[in-house]
């Protein structure tokens, strides 16, 4: 059961659980939150992340809608697989079984993904299932390709030497370890504003550390290699797309590469001075916008 603390007040129970079966074979650890009759929201968390990260999302949206969150194969609950089964690939494989495996033939849901889990939308954007099912999207700090090149992680001058050091960094065998005073600070300078809270911050560090590293470092090498950005033209829903100004993994370049190759892009929205956990650093304004999207897109009445 994903208990989910810090930053805030526990998520509800998930109503129920369940597990959607990838093409192949792979098993996915699927919860439903909020009313069986609701509209439909899907929640697509990021790399080293798990449906712990989607709490304040998860506990506001289910009072009236059915929020459908999993977690990616090798977080969470969802089993680690062999080398060969981390790709691009594979997280549209993952996305399209979760869909079928929670939605009702036809059915639309707003689908909202961070990070890695908005990379999982753009990967499977020329997928029927996604065609299908999703009504609008959201993504949040995300990029399409370059994630090595235009990462600030590593505060020198592009080039290089920056790409080397960063995807060392990223793609570090290393074991997390626990959470301490040095791993916070850490985790905060890379993927979070200088103002974010503590407990936030905390929030993120243990969720973070939870992740196996096999599946860390299977993902990161993955991502260092991305390249999806000839596939935005195949992502016609409507889109919005919400980027921190002091995302150094993801940053605003590629929430604007985006914004200008999608055919249907209804919105960007630039978070001052928050970081790359932007549901968690600004949980407000990210539920915010996907309330705004099924009101729009799935006719919720917006006092619902």
């Amino acid at each position: 059961m994903s208990r989910l603390t810090g930053g805030g007040p526990a998520a509800p129970r998930p109503a129920r659980e369940l597990t959607a079966v990838s093409a192949d074979g792979s098993r996915i650890h699927v919860e439903v939150f909020g009313p069986e009759d609701a509209p439909a929201v899907v929640l697509a968390h990021g790399w080293t992340c798990s449906i712990a990260f989607w709490a304040e999302q998860i506990r506001d949206l289910s009072a009236d809608h059915r929020v459908i969150a999993y977690d990616q194969r090798g977080h969470g609950r969802t089993p680690q697989v062999g080398r060969s089964g981390y790709s691009t690939a594979a997280l549209a494989d993952d996305l399209e079984a979760v869909l079928a495996a929670t939605l009702a033939p036809g059915e639309k849901a707003v689908l909202a993904g961070h990070s890695m889990g908005g990379m999982t939308i753009m990967a499977a954007a020329d997928r029927p299932g996604l065609r299908d099912h999703a009504a609008a999207v959201l993504l949040c700090s995300t990029g399409p390709a370059r994630l090595v090149a235009e990462s600030l992680v590593v505060p020198i001058r592009p080039g290089g030497l920056r790409s080397r050091l960063t995807r060392g960094i990223l793609g570090a065998r290393a074991p997390l370890g626990p959470v301490t005073p040095v791993s916070r600070k850490v985790l905060k300078y890379a993927t979070m504003g200088p103002g974010s809270a503590p407990d936030r911050v905390d929030a993120c560090a243990r969720i973070v550390h939870a992740c196996p590293r096999p599946a860390r470092v299977a993902w990161s090498h993955v991502l260092a290699e991305l390249d999806l950005e000839a596939g935005l033209a195949d992502l016609t829903q409507p889109v919005a797309v919400l980027v921190g100004t002091a995302d150094r993994l993801t940053p605003p370049v590629h929430a604007r590469t985006i914004a200008a190759a999608l055919p249907r892009c209804v919105g960007l929205v630039e978070l001052a001075g928050m970081g790359h956990m932007t549901p968690v650093e600004a949980p407000e304004v990210v539920t915010g916008q996907i309330r705004e999207l099924t009101v729009t897109y799935l006719g919720v009445k917006e006092d619902a």
